[in-house]
Formats: structure tokens, C-alpha cells, sequence
């Protein structure tokens, strides 16, 4: 896969040197490369759509352009179908420990505040909706089919989303990242850039900040600072519990992410164990949720 990789890089026509090839670590939907050419460095993502994932490659491409207008995201220099070059950010990826720090939260969020802000202004061509409740059925009817060994599961998960559904009510769309891994994070020293995006779409700002909180646990007294942060106001109980559903829904799609993975991804990354390390994140944000 590389070879072939390798040669379609190697036959693009934006270099103006001869170019080094190295691979990324990281990607989980496509496969990542670094390119020096002369003095400039690059990143080379190459991934067809994953129409079972609800990753369409069009989008990905118009959101991480709007997201470089913003000023929060790497310039793309050169698309072609199932492929995009964008210039390196030399810069710490930051880790699940990172984001609780105190001076990388505020960042955090104020990074997100702009994504979901300022994005729309310079978004162009149509424009998608992530919701995760219907990718979680998606996802659910998805493993059914396919015979999943967790398909036993789907009805239980099922009962739940809609549980969680009705409990986080009418939204105000935002343009969402809807991916908030510490990975996807980047500080070059001076300043934090939000890259990969894959799922971008109109979003509730809750899944954003329950990814966040989620996917990199979060404290509780964290969380309300985070919120604080977000909203300009401590959060009262009916943020809280509308945030606190959100939060179970998206730890639910991310188990289910990569339940379907482990069913149709050719890449080698041990799905079982992230599925099994987020079934343990959702079961406990979940029964933590019911406790109240």
C-alpha cells in the first residue's frame, strides 16, 4: 500500500525539488505522509469517502479550507480525489494529559469557540449535518447487517440513544469539529491549530464539548470549567444535564466508530482494544449520568 502511496506522491506536480517520503503515525481513516521538498515541508493525507463512517472527502476538503481562512487550520496547497496536501506545522501534538492542564483549557476552548463561530463564514459548496444520533443508528443497522459479534448489543444502545436524545431537546446549530481528540490538537509554541476534519459538520456546541471532556476524561470539576469557559456563565442544571447526555451519546458513537472499524477498516490499528477501552468510558459516563 505504501509503494503505491509512494508513487502517487512522487508523480504530483506541485514539487519543485526532488522529494523525501516519510509516513505519519496517527491516522485512523487515512493514510498520512510527510513530503520535504526543498526547505518546505508538507503533509500528504490520502483516503477515499468511508460512506459507512459518514466521511465524505468533498467535505473534509471544504471545512479544512474555511478552517485555514479562520486561522485555525494548516493551508491545504494541492486537492485531487482522495487526496490532500496541506503544509506542515512544525509543533507538539498535544496528549489526553494536555488538555486538562490549565494552560492548554482555555486554549482548548476558545479554539473550538472559533471553529464554531467563524468557520461558517468562509465555508463554501454544501455543507453537511453531523448528528450523532443518526450515526448511531446508522451505525447500529450497520452491524446488524453485517453480522457484528456486538450486534447483540444494538438494542440496548438503541433504547439508550433515544433515552439520551430526548434528554438533550431542540439545538442551535454551530459548525462542529466533532472530533475533539488531543491528537487532532496541535501547538506550535505561539499558538494551537485544530486539524483533521473528517466529520465536520453543523453540530450541537454539547457534542464538541462532551467529545472533549470524553475523549480525553475530563474531571468533573474540569468539565464545569470547560463549560464555563464555553458559555461565559458557570453552567446550571439544565446545561448540565442536556451536556451530560451529549457526552454518553458521543462516547457511545465512539465505541460504535470503532465496532464498525473492526469490520471494514484494511488499517493496521487494534480496533478491539479501542473498542473495548471505550465501552469502559461509556459504561462509566453513563452510569455516572444516571445517578444523577
Amino acid at each position: 500500500m505504501h509503494i503505491l502511496a509512494h508513487e502517487r506522491i512522487n508523480a504530483l506536480p506541485l514539487w519543485r525539488h526532488r522529494i523525501s517520503i516519510s509516513p505519519l503515525s496517527g491516522g485512523r481513516t487515512n493514510l498520512n505522509f510527510m513530503v520535504e521538498d526543498g526547505c518546505e515541508s508538507f503533509v500528504v493525507r490520502l483516503g477515499e469517502d468511508i460512506p459507512a463512517h459518514h466521511v465524505l472527502r468533498f467535505n473534509e476538503l471544504a471545512a479544512s479550507r474555511a478552517a485555514f481562512e479562520a486561522g485555525i487550520s494548516p493551508e491545504v496547497v494541492y486537492a485531487e480525489n482522495g487526496l490532500s496536501v496541506m503544509r506542515y506545522i512544525h509543533s507538539h501534538t498535544l496528549s489526553e494529559s494536555d488538555i486538562a492542564k490549565p494552560q492548554y483549557l482555555p486554549r482548548v476552548v476558545e479554539l473550538m469557540r472559533r471553529c464554531h463561530q467563524e468557520i461558517p463564514q468562509y465555508l463554501r459548496g454544501p455543507a453537511l449535518m453531523f448528528w450523532v444520533f443518526h450515526v448511531i443508528r446508522d451505525y447500529a443497522a450497520t452491524l446488524v447487517e453485517r453480522g457484528s459479534p456486538y450486534a447483540t448489543k444494538m438494542p440496548e444502545y438503541l433504547k439508550i440513544a433515544e433515552s439520551l436524545e430526548a434528554a438533550i431537546g431542540p439545538i442551535t446549530p454551530v459548525f462542529g469539529h466533532n472530533d475533539m481528540m488531543a491528537a487532532n490538537i496541535l501547538d506550535d509554541g505561539a499558538r494551537l491549530w485544530l486539524i483533521d476534519w473528517d466529520y465536520a459538520g453543523y453540530n450541537s456546541p454539547l457534542f464538541d464539548l462532551g467529545g472533549l471532556a470524553g475523549n480525553n476524561q475530563l474531571s468533573q470539576a474540569q468539565e464545569a470549567a470547560m463549560l464555563e469557559l464555553y458559555f461565559q456563565t458557570p453552567p446550571d442544571a439544565a446545561l448540565l444535564a442536556r451536556y451530560n447526555a451529549m457526552k454518553c451519546a458521543s462516547l457511545m458513537r465512539e465505541v460504535m466508530w470503532s465496532m464498525v472499524s473492526e469490520l471494514i477498516s484494511g488499517l493496521d490499528i487494534d480496533y478491539a482494544s479501542y473498542t473495548a477501552e471505550n465501552i469502559a468510558r461509556f459504561e462509566q459516563a453513563h452510569a455516572n449520568l444516571k445517578q444523577g
